[in-house]
């Protein structure tokens, strides 16, 4: 999809009512359920994470979105790939305000380019025990990237017409802290991987754009 036609379906994202776990629910690792109803007493005093699915034209204006390949390091999250973002910092006014600050430090955009566009729904990672809230937002220029060295292994620069395509719909194996191997639903976006809250939070991106066109 052209950036410009983007865009435009961009102005009607304000009455488009959020599908939320309906969207979170095609996503969802099989073992979710059990996890939640394990940690019902951490949820109370979970942290605070925001993240951001920005969206901007390459090189030939097409639609495309980046996220991010983290590093391996001893912890939940390693080698997985997310959308950028990082928890709330005392400085942080607001969640909005984390995601697009924790944005230009992971992947170098400037925040005077970045402009959010629509809040979704909040998803709570199990294992880390954080709240995250993704926000969709926009560069208008094409992103000059330079990556955090120490936080992010490799950016990954997803077409969104890949985003929206069902063939990228997989079920695949995969190591998790729980188990050693364990089937869940993924997308395959540019031989990727992307499962578990990153793909719960592109499901519901992912119908909330099909809503538009």
């Amino acid at each position: 999809m052209g950036f410009d036609e983007f865009v435009e379906l961009l102005s009607k994202i304000e009455n488009i009512p959020l599908p939320a776990e309906v969207s979170h629910f095609k996503m969802m690792p099989p073992f979710r359920q059990e996890l939640l109803k394990q940690q019902e007493k951490a949820i109370k005093n979970a942290k605070r994470a925001g993240v951001l699915a920005l969206f901007y034209p390459n090189e030939s204006n097409e639609t495309c979105l980046v996220l991010i390949l983290r590093n391996t390091y001893n912890g939940v999250h390693s080698a997985q790939v997310s959308l950028p973002g990082g928890k709330l910092e005392p400085q942080d006014k607001n969640l909005e305000e984390t995601a697009v600050r924790e944005t230009f430090e992971e992947v170098g955009v400037p925040i005077k380019d970045i402009e959010i566009i629509k809040k979704i729904t909040q998803v709570y990672i199990p294992p880390s025990n954080f709240y995250v809230q993704p926000f969709m937002g926009i560069s208008i220029k094409t992103p000059n990237f330079l990556k955090q060295d120490d936080e992010v292994e490799q950016l990954i620069e997803v077409k969104l017409k890949d985003l929206l395509n069902d063939k990228n719909l997989i079920n695949k194996k995969v190591a998790t802290s729980y188990s050693a191997a364990i089937e869940v639903p993924a997308f395959k976006l540019n031989e990727f991987t992307v499962w578990g809250a990153t793909a719960m939070m592109l499901s519901e991106i992912k119908d909330v754009i099909c809503k538009l066109r």
